[in-house]
Order: C-alpha cells, then structure tokens, then sequence
C-alpha cells in the first residue's frame, strides 16, 4: 500500500507540472475526431476509418502494440482497438478502460464520445512505463450508439463475449461515457427517472462532478475505484451502485460486460442528465471543460494504479 501511494503521489505530481500540456493533448484529441473528422458511424465509413486510424496512431506513439478485433456490420469491416500491458505477478487478472469512438449521425460527437476516447488515450500516456501486477487494457469501441446498442453488432458486445469464451478473468471494467461537459449552475443535474421522489435528495444537484455508475454487484469495484480516484484527482466524484432495472444506468459499454457477468463501472458526466447538446448538431468541441477532463484522466490513472497494482516507477 505504501509503494502504491508513492507511486500515486508521483503521478500526481507529474500531473501538476504538465497540467497545461495535457489540457492540450485532451483539445487536440477532440478537436479531431469531433471537428475534423466529424459524425463517426457506419454511414459514413471512411470517417469511422479515420478515427479508428487516429486512435491507432496515438497508442502506438506511446509505444503500445494494437491489436485490430474486426468483424463485419452492413457489409463495412469495423474494429475494435486493443492494447495490452501484461501484469507481471498476474496476468490473468485483467482490467480494461475502455471508450466507443463512433458517434450518432448529424452530430460531431464532442462529448458523445471524444472527449472520452481522448482520457482513454491520455491515461495510457500517464500510465506508460509503469507496471502493473495485473494486466491493463485499453479498449476502443466501435458501433455503440444506435442501432447498434443492445444488439450483436455492438462493439463492446462482440469484445465483452469474446472474453466470456476465452474463460478471460476480467476482474473490472471501466467505461468512459461522455466525460467532458461540466456547470455549476443551479439544478443543472437531473435525476434518473427511475429513482424514487423521496430518495433524489441524496443525488447532487449541480453538474460539477463526474459519476462512478454500477450495478449492485460491482459494489467492491466502485469502492477501489473511488479511493483511487480520489487519490489522484482533485475532481468531485460521485459513486453509486443502482439496480439494473434503473435503465439510465445500462445505456453504454458497461452494460455489455454485466451481460456477461463481469464487474463493470461507467465513469460519465451523466449524459443527457446534464448535457443539453446530447445527440445534436451542437455537441462541439468549444462545449467541454478541458481542465476537468485532465482531472478525469489523473483520478482515472490514480484509480488504475490501484486497481492494477502498480508499484514501481520507470
């Protein structure tokens, strides 16, 4: 415990003395796959290309070998992304970190889903030359948003079953749904509409944190997470467990490793419950709150140090 606090310390100071350069990798990351390249579907399959070639690019600049899970939607070839870093006392036991990267059409998907594809990208930087006891994935998603959700051409689902029958030990998974938008404004938050009157005072009313989601058996996973989170990043987070039958709480990847019977989290500014550009021509890039998605991407990294074990540095 006391070499993994060392080791989160150093993070976050590394973290404090680059905060202006990683505000900017975050702008960058955006500004391409929302402004240059645009709505992310299969559509419009030379853009999904475009933003799967991107994402590719970045993980192998870190020095990271990606392996393409391809599979066939509409007669398009998509793929999902994969980079492992191995544990060395248990490899085995596997973490994933994961994001989609496609977008609805009609919307250049800022928040829904680059923002959280550019902390993806951003926490494998932070975490680079560290070594984990257990093995870390990244995985980027294709084909979430419909009509592919809650079908077999979903990306996490063809990913989150290929696990299932490989017998895989995925001991958590981490979604990274829609991270970047952030007010203080009065009763800027809403509450799930499934969750009973005389509970919603205990849900914030303010949209200035980020929400640690799971269903009631990933309740020792949300509680690592927190404390790891909270280590690393100076970011409100708020983290509960609901029942499924709560739909909002089942609406991206994390759903598709419940399905499967893995522990799994979604990490999210909680989407439409605060986002007014949710799924329209206004989700752009000038809408996010960059120095909050830093602090995403550290309290992300400092949760995965606890969750992998990592214990040295270099």
């Amino acid at each position: 415990m006391a070499r993994e606090l060392d080791e989160t310390r150093i993070l976050m100071a590394e973290s404090k003395q680059s905060d202006v350069q990683l505000v900017e990798r975050l702008r960058q990351h955006v500004d391409v796959l929302a402004e240059l390249i645009g709505p992310r579907h299969v559509g419009r399959p030379k853009a999904l290309e475009s933003a799967a070639t991107y994402v590719e690019r970045q993980f192998s600049a870190l020095g990271d070998e990606v392996e393409r899970q391809t599979y066939d939607v509409e007669g398009t070839t998509v793929a999902n992304l994969v980079v492992e870093r191995s544990g060395e006392r248990s490899p085995d036991s596997i973490i994933v970190l994961g994001a989609h990267y496609d977008s609805v059409p009609a919307t250049p998907g800022a928040d829904d889903n680059a923002s959280a594809v550019a902390v993806l990208i951003e926490v494998a930087r932070l975490l680079r030359g560290r070594h984990g006891q257990r093995t870390t994935r990244f995985v980027a998603f294709a084909c979430e948003e419909p009509p592919h959700f809650y079908t077999d051409t979903m990306g996490s689902q063809v990913y989150a079953r290929r696990c299932r029958t490989r017998s895989e030990r995925v001991v958590g998974m981490l979604c990274l749904e829609m991270v970047g938008f952030f007010t203080a404004e009065p009763r800027s938050q809403a509450t799930p509409q499934g969750i009973p009157r005389w509970l919603r005072w205990l849900f914030p009313h303010r949209g200035q944190f980020l929400a640690a989601v799971g269903n009631l058996q990933s309740l020792s996973l949300a509680w690592r997470f927190h404390w790891g989170f909270k280590r690393g990043s100076r970011l409100p987070l708020y983290s509960v467990c609901l029942p499924e039958v709560i739909h909002e709480i089942r609406l991206s990847d994390n759903s598709s490793f419940w399905d499967q019977g893995y522990p799994a989290l979604m990490l999210t500014d909680t989407s439409f419950l605060r986002n007014p550009h949710y799924h329209q021509s206004s989700d752009r890039a000038d809408t996010l709150d960059y120095d909050r998605m830093a602090q995403v991407a550290c309290g992300v990294a400092g949760a995965l140090i606890r969750l992998v074990g990592i214990a040295d540095h270099g």
